[in-house]
């Protein structure tokens, strides 16, 4: 029951979609795929292959030009096409289905694929293809064992469920997991109603309405695979390729097996299997899970995610109605789903996603191998880290000893996290520590490829360490700003070199959040760019490459939008009800909350910043309010109390009653025709997008996709809207303007549309997205 109700988390923020296509690399093996015949309709195969050994016929998945295999139209047709043959050949007694590629068995079906569908029948259509094709497989004559190495994922875990047995690679690179839900899609090819006869209801809840990866040794277990392989070591082939082959040799050892009765397929029960087992066979236990589920779901979705309750609905047919409504609902639920707004807002940011993971610049001449970070605070020691965590040697360097000793800890505690979820061990978690050096003076900096600056938000602090850092390191060294809102180009102003000086503003909690903002001056050269992006990317991060300016594109977009919450709460709005506005549109931090995350002191700061940058357009809010929480010390979390009182081990917060008199102080009148639940909404919302359609009018972004990208992994847009840009293509730029226009008649050019929006509006055959 437990593993059942852990529904949907990790939707809202949308952070795992990458599992469909995961960007690792996964070169081919240096082999070719032998073939016992000679038709041309093998000879012409480019995506299945397949020889036979012995009395096995081993299948090889391989898309050409690509690092994972998905299941497109071709693969299908081929793979079908050598079924058929393994079928008709009598001396074939059963199969292993296994890819050329060591990173990824099949990473799930092609999105593409999905997307040219015009109509829900074609999309419906596409899935009974898919379950028909599964069936055979599950219903196959001769046994099928699949052997996966590497990602399992969503189309590719129901090819693997739709086999008699399964043998997997005991390694890190092997995850088995739906990560349809991340799309808005459900998993259309069976796997609904195959997977809760497998893993049970529960597990089978949890895998498809979080779209988590489920590792190689946490599947046998659960029964997903039946047995798993060590990887090897090198030897005259790579680690890769020995595995693989060692896999290969393991995967036709049980084919034969399963073929002569020699291996069984009768799977032995825990007693907590054989009690759940017993416990789901009773219908009122069932409805109870269903109405549990449905609950946590309704929760934490608010409603804005269809694919969840979809996903349910489904798996409920299938058990009380039978396989072959089950199959029938999921064929038309995956076709529904396919064309909601949701899914093709959370496509769109996975396609962003993906953009957001190469480098435009190309390959810097020099690779960063040494990293300095200069502070050792909550962002120094983060971004220590996400370094060091991916082989980077680094030097995390303070003032002083208490907090480079508070640094330290931080990143020892991170790693030691992953040590408690059994993705690293002590010995890999000490091996990482060692490229770790603590100090407190410039020792060792003559080696830096790169130095990350993570100060305080003070021009002349950064004017000074930057001095001090390009007296002591190479000239090839570049010097980053972790700053959120300070003009690169202002910081620049005190180098000797400023085509070596780049804006790197990465997002707390450095190890969680996904983003990282490249903020690049007029002098800022392409190699550095081209380093800071591949440092990015060696440390997991999605990057938006954006021109340099006040608050850059993140900060400059959330500021209006912090401005707006101050004056709802001015206006007399409670903090949780601004709370339950902001997540009831879909934002997955309530909007004052995000004030106490942020820091009330970088929010009266940043707002300061901007509006001595942008004047009146910035204002909304009186900032005074914020100096008087921080005059009383309310700070937000890290200091215990903002808006709200924190307390170690309380879950419901209460509203800090120390913020009534200031309230009390700043507050003025409301006007009730702009002061409804969804003007309040609307208004937030409306200032953000306005004013990210301003950077790109002026030129701060590239273009759209960087904008949604950067909205929803850095700011918590809704995921479900897709970002500021495709929110703006769906309900129309001329509703945008004309919600502006009727704001503006009451705060003035707070809500003034800015020409981009105006021209959409004009003409409405314009749109960011096409």
């Amino acid at each position: 029951m437990a593993a059942a109700v852990r529904a949907i988390g990790s939707l809202t923020r949308f952070t795992a979609a990458t599992k469909y296509c995961p960007p690792r690399r996964a070169g081919l093996l240096g082999y070719a795929c032998r073939n016992v015949a000679s038709s041309s309709s093998r000879q012409a195969r480019t995506h299945v292959n397949y020889d036979v050994k012995g009395d096995v016929a081993v299948v090889r998945f391989n898309s050409p030009d690509s690092k994972v295999n998905t299941l497109s139209k071709q693969l299908q047709s081929e793979f079908t096409e050598v079924m058929n043959e393994i079928w008709a050949n009598e001396a074939v007694k059963s199969a292993v289905l296994i890819s050329a590629k060591p990173g990824c068995f099949i990473a799930g079906a092609d999105i593409n694929m999905i997307e040219s569908c015009k109509t829900v029948q074609e999309v419906t259509q596409l899935s009974q293809e898919g379950q028909r094709m599964f069936e055979k497989l599950e219903k196959s004559p001769k046994p099928i064992v699949a052997a996966i190495s590497g990602s399992c994922l969503g189309g590719g875990l129901e090819v693997a469920i739709s086999c008699q047995y399964r043998v997997a690679t005991k390694d890190k690179k092997t995850n088995l997991g739906t990560p349809e839900v991340l799309l808005g899609l459900l998993p259309g090819a069976g796997g609904t109603q195959r997977l809760p006869k497998i893993v049970g209801l529960p597990a089978a809840f949890d895998m498809m309405l979080t779209g988590k990866n489920i590792r190689a040794d946490r599947a046998k277990k659960m029964g997903l695979v039946d047995q798993l392989v060590d990887p090897l070591g090198p030897g005259t082939k790579s680690p890769e390729e020995r595995t693989i082959e060692y896999l290969e040799e393991v995967a036709i050892g049980f084919a034969r097996g399963l073929a002569n009765k020699t291996v069984s397929l009768k799977r032995e029960k825990g007693l907590v299997q054989k009690l759940t087992d017993y416990a789901m066979s009773v219908p009122f236990v069932r409805q109870q899970i269903y109405k549990t589920v449905e609950k946590r779901v309704q929760q934490q979705t608010k409603g804005l995610y269809p694919a969840p309750v979809k996903i349910i609905e489904v798996i409920k047919t299938g058990l009380e109605q039978g396989n072959e409504a089950g199959y029938l609902s999921e064929s038309q639920k995956f076709g529904e789903l396919a064309m909601t707004a949701e899914s093709k807002a959370l496509t769109g940011l996975y396609h962003g996603q993906v953009q957001c993971k190469k480098n435009k610049f190309g390959a810097p001449k020099e690779e960063v191998k040494n990293l300095a970070v200069l502070g050792a605070g909550l962002m120094g020691a983060g971004i220590a880290q996400v370094s060091v965590d991916k082989g980077l040697k680094t030097i995390l360097k303070d003032t002083t000893l208490q907090g480079l000793g508070k640094g330290q800890q931080q990143v020892f505690k991170g790693l030691n996290d992953k040590v408690k979820k059994k993705s690293l061990t002590p010995f890999e978690r000490d091996m990482i520590l060692s490229n770790m050096t603590g100090q407190l003076d410039y020792k060792g900096f003559d080696k830096a490829d790169m130095v990350i600056e993570a100060v305080f938000e003070d021009l002349s602090i950064k004017h000074k360490v930057l001095k001090e850092v390009e007296a002591v390191v190479p000239p090839h060294c570049i010097f980053a700003s972790n700053t959120s809102a300070l003009p690169i180009s202002q910081i620049a102003a005190a180098s000797k070199r400023p085509e070596k000086v780049i804006g790197m503003h990465y997002f707390s909690p450095v190890d969680k959040m996904q983003l990282l903002e490249i903020i690049t001056t007029d002098k800022t050269s392409q190699d550095t760019a081209a380093s800071a992006v591949a440092v990015g990317l060696k440390q997991g991060k999605i990057i938006i490459v954006v021109k340099d300016g006040p608050g850059f594109y993140t900060t400059r977009c959330l500021g209006p939008m912090l401005a707006e919450v101050v004056r709802v709460l001015q206006e007399g709005a409670d903090p949780k009800k601004v709370d339950a506005l902001s997540t009831g549109f879909g934002f997955p931090v309530g909007a004052a909350t995000l004030i106490d995350e942020v820091g009330v002191d970088v929010a009266a700061h940043v707002a300061e910043d901007l509006g001595k940058a942008f004047g009146q357009r910035f204002g909304g809010g009186n900032v005074e309010l914020l100096k008087c929480m921080l005059d009383k010390g309310f700070l937000g979390r890290k200091a215990g109390k903002g808006f709200y009182v924190y307390q170690q081990g309380v879950k419901n917060r209460s509203v800090n009653s120390g913020m009534d008199e200031i309230l009390a102080q700043f507050k003025v009148p409301s006007r009730p025709e702009v002061c409804t639940d969804e003007d309040i909404q609307l208004r937030l919302v409306m200032r953000f997008v306005n004013e990210a359609a301003m950077c790109l009018q002026e030129g701060i972004l590239s273009n759209p996709v960087e904008g949604d990208t950067g909205a929803v992994f850095g700011l918590g847009f809704p995921p479900c809207l897709g970002g500021p840009f495709r929110y703006a293509d769906a309900v129309g730029a001329k509703l945008l303007v004309d919600k502006l226009r009727k704001y503006e008649a009451v705060y003035g050019n707070q809500f003034t549309p800015c020409q981009l929006l105006l021209d959409h509006a004009n003409d409405p055959s314009k749109k960011f997205h096409h």
